[in-house]
């Protein structure tokens, strides 16, 4: 039972593994603290204005996000919902799927479980990598995920870059390409550790989409263990008064 267990898990495993072995990109560390709510106000400023457009967050509700980033529902509708609809309403983009397809060839997916499924470090690397390639339908191509249909949002931030790769050959005569680095074109409105910031924000906010009982669930651990460190000194004294009287 055990060995079948570890199978399956492998099976499950190994794809991942390879995919990220084809992609041949180090992943960055995104380093997200669902805890920083001023980078979780960030990252949510900056998803309502450059990823709703298309994406929706259909697993997550304004007003549950308001909850846990100290946001009232008047700073919701004034900051968040740009689109109206009610404090209760899920995160849900206004692009109809039809239009999204016509124009990407596929539809956006939902990024509620975006950071469960990639995981925070290829997020933060994917919103990076963007460079210029005029052979793409939108101009635009990732290393990350070569060929995306995703055009580059937040090319004014960072401003655009081009990607230069490395030819290696194999013993057959072959060749391929192996991204090196990136080489900066044209500025952003943003320098560049002031767009690593904004990309770890919107990181962090999907993070805190995907599991949003982590906020809670790390504030309440935080009291439990606090409760159980007290409570241990006052059960340490008690039991050294009792057996003071013992002896």
């Amino acid at each position: 039972m055990k060995h079948g267990i570890i199978f399956a898990l492998l099976l499950v495993l190994l794809p991942l593994a390879a995919q990220a072995q084809d992609e041949g990109v180090k992943l960055q560390a995104a380093n997200v603290d669902v805890s920083n709510t001023a980078s979780l106000q960030r990252g949510a400023k900056f998803f309502v204005n450059y990823c709703m457009g298309c994406h929706s967050a259909q697993y997550v509700r304004y007003n549950r996000v308001g909850q846990d980033l100290g946001l009232s529902d008047p700073q919701l509708e004034s900051y968040l919902m740009f689109a109206g609809g009610k404090p209760t309403d899920t995160m849900v983009s206004a692009m109809p799927q039809a239009d999204a397809i016509k124009w990407f060839g596929t539809a956006p997916p939902d990024l509620s479980l975006e950071s469960r499924i990639r995981g925070p470090d290829w997020i933060y690397t994917y919103l990076k990598s963007f460079y210029l390639d005029p052979h793409s339908a939108t101009g635009v191509d990732n290393v990350v995920f070569p060929h995306v249909a995703m055009p580059d949002v937040l090319w004014e931030l960072q401003g655009t870059q081009e990607a230069v790769f490395n030819t290696v050959k194999n013993p057959d005569g072959s060749s391929y390409q192996v991204f090196d680095h990136f080489e900066q074109l044209t500025p952003g409105k943003m320098t560049p550790a002031e767009f690593d910031k904004a990309d770890r924000d919107i990181t962090n906010f999907l993070a805190y989409m995907g599991d949003p009982v982590a906020v809670t669930s790390l504030s309440l651990g935080l009291r439990v263990i606090g409760f159980l460190v007290v409570f241990f000194i006052f059960a340490y004294l008690l039991k050294r008064e009792i057996w003071k009287k013992i002896h």
